[in-house]
């Protein structure tokens, strides 16, 4: 029954060049609303996301106007201007063409926050390469995974990364010609590697203006690379027409404006630090902050009152962390500016989300989105109240269901092959109708898996969740994180946003546990608030407090306490690492907490 949308292979230039499947785009509102804030490339040569982001700011009135706000560790504090971010994006564009490399091959980024970071997307995105983001804190492995899933013969990246990050692995990148390196404070190594190229050096001696060539709305712009629960990375490609819904989520998701100081504090190699934290912000004139500081509450309330942030795009792993330091930290802080927050990343719990409105005084909209979406696709508007605990409905031009899946995961059919929906209030896997401009387009190299994820006009998430009458999404958790429990479908995020309304809890974690008699039952891995011991007195009091409000078939059964727990790159709970620890956990009583 899975089949890819109705397409047709367009192949790139250039060796080595990303293949994209052509998909159909819906057209009509808020699509058409989009496009019109866009200006196209001149003489009618297509669309290209870095001149919607800069270049067409940089010649018209916003041209001295900040760009991106550069915040480093020391206390530096570098403006970049429309028209400056202009200039050195295109003598980006003009490196690559010293370099020889063709349009449509990845150009890999792994560098922090900071004017390069900004530079090179752009810069690649000019000349019609594809940009691959890469998160500062992978290993060794996972960077040369991901490289070599893409055979790419250009990276970029920083001094200290090349040293920890790339040099152990970099004689099994046998595709690796050209390492752009930053300006650090400590040499790279001594000689320099072969390929290794000084980044300031190499756009120093190019032109400042760069003529961007016709850029097909549907020519490879982005892969971003999502782990999943098995198998290799996967590659999620998206076209500069994503462009279109990553300006119609900004503004409708999260009431993002031309004069706003906006500040998207996810890791540099996410999705939402390319999509929410340079393209869309730019494309819409706003002034965009990049912080290198690490998470710390003070840090953090001086970033959002001395740059009189407006807009702020965070995560609840950070709001956690700002809680736990203490209401007193905030409220010595002016956060006046502030106007609008919101979170990605992983669900927000009601019990964080009363918490933010306490201290900030303002509702925090919860929004949901895969790399696959390449936009915010499901979110609480900014002119409705937020329901605590839901994700919020369908953007405008998002059409959402959710459909019924038997017990193997699989989504049910109707005779005529069509998805079964599930009626309103019943859990299901969460799906969306084909036809969004941002959609991802293909997977690097594995096109039987990209077909996978469609069935009959659907894209499917993985994620389970349920649709009430009113339009709202619940979360209920990934499709293949979901505990089948005697039949009964659980969850973790039913169970996990429970369990964190109690005042002992921290963070927690909901998987399954092999079980004979009913397949699995459900545990949770609690980590503690500082200043409270684990105890076999603590742990009957979580699975009460938990058995009363979510009833015997969805409460947990056990409980390990744990010091902390495992995160993905994207700041959730890594459930599979946990799913790993709890098969040791079932072969053993229930004998108390753990260590």
């Amino acid at each position: 029954m899975s089949q890819e949308p109705t397409s047709t292979q367009r192949p790139s230039e250039g060796t080595g060049s990303v293949l994209v499947a052509g998909a159909s785009v819906r057209s009509g509102s808020p699509w058409d609303a989009a496009r019109a804030e866009l200006d196209g490339l001149p003489d009618g040569r297509g669309l290209n996301m870095a001149y919607e982001a800069a270049d067409r700011h940089a010649v018209g009135p916003s041209r001295d106007h900040v760009a991106v706000r550069c915040l480093g560790r020391r206390g530096d504090r570098i403006d970049v201007t429309y028209g400056e971010l202009a200039a050195a994006s295109s003598r980006f564009a003009h490196g690559l063409d010293e370099l020889g490399v063709p349009p449509g091959e990845l150009v890999y980024v792994l560098l922090g926050r900071g004017e390069p970071l900004v530079v090179a997307t752009l810069g690649t995105l000019k000349h019609r390469n594809v940009l691959a983001p890469l998160f500062p804190v992978y290993g060794p492995e996972p960077v040369r995974q991901r490289i070599t899933v893409g055979d790419g013969r250009v990276l970029v990246t920083t001094p200290m990364l090349y040293r920890h990050t790339v040099a152990p692995v970099r004689d099994r990148l046998g595709s690796l010609s050209h390492v752009l390196v930053t300006a650090g404070t400590e040499p790279l190594v001594s000689p320099p590697p072969n390929g290794t190229i000084d980044f300031d050096a190499l756009l120093t001696r190019q032109s400042s203006h760069y003529d961007i060539p016709p850029t097909a709305p549907d020519d490879a712009a982005l892969v971003y690379f999502t782990s999943g629960t098995t198998g290799p990375p996967r590659g999620a490609v998206h076209v500069h027409d994503a462009v279109v819904a990553q300006v119609a989520s900004a503004h409708a998701a999260l009431d993002l404006r031309s004069e706003d100081v906006f500040w998207c504090t996810a890791d540099p190699g996410s999705p939402a630090a390319t999509t929410y934290g340079v393209v869309a912000p730019l494309v819409l004139g706003a002034t965009t902050i990049l912080d290198e500081g690490d998470l710390e509450a003070d840090h953090w309330y001086s970033v959002l009152e001395e740059e009189g942030v407006s807009v702020w795009y965070t995560t609840p792993t950070a709001l956690r962390a700002l809680r736990r330091a203490g209401p007193e930290v905030a409220r010595s802080h002016d956060l006046s500016r502030l106007r609008f927050v919101a979170t990605t990343g992983e669900p927000l719990d009601p019990e964080l989300s009363a918490w933010a409105v306490d201290v900030f005084g303002l509702p925090v909209h919860d929004t949901w989105w895969q790399a696959e979406t390449g936009g915010i696709m499901i979110a609480s508007p900014p002119s409705e109240a937020v329901r605590p605990g839901a994700l919020g409905r369908p953007l405008p031009g998002v059409d959402v269901a959710v459909l019924e899946r038997n017990r193997l995961g699989v989504v049910t059919t109707a005779p005529a092959a069509d998805p079964t929906v599930a009626p309103p209030g019943a859990s299901g896997e969460l799906a969306l109708r084909t036809g969004w401009p941002s959609m991802f387009r293909a997977y690097l190299g594995d096109d039987a898996r990209y077909r996978s994820r469609f069935v009959d006009g659907w894209y499917l998430t993985g994620d389970l969740a349920r649709q009430d009458e009113a339009g709202y999404v619940w979360f209920a958790g990934r499709g293949d994180d979901a505990i089948d429990s005697a039949g009964h479908l659980v969850g973790p995020y039913e169970v996990e946003s429970v369990l964190l309304q109690h005042p002992a809890v921290a963070e927690v974690g909901v998987v399954g546990v092999p079980d004979p008699a009913v397949g699995e039952t459900v545990a949770a891995f609690v980590a503690l608030r500082p200043g409270i011991p684990a105890s076999t007195e603590l742990e009957d009091e979580l699975l009460g407090f938990a058995r009363r409000q979510l009833g015997a078939g969805t409460a947990p059964r056990r409980i390990a306490f744990a010091k902390q727990l495992p995160h993905t790159d994207a700041g959730g709970i890594a459930h599979s690492l946990l799913r790993s620890t709890a098969v040791t956990l079932a072969q053993r009583p229930n004998d108390g907490p753990q260590a």
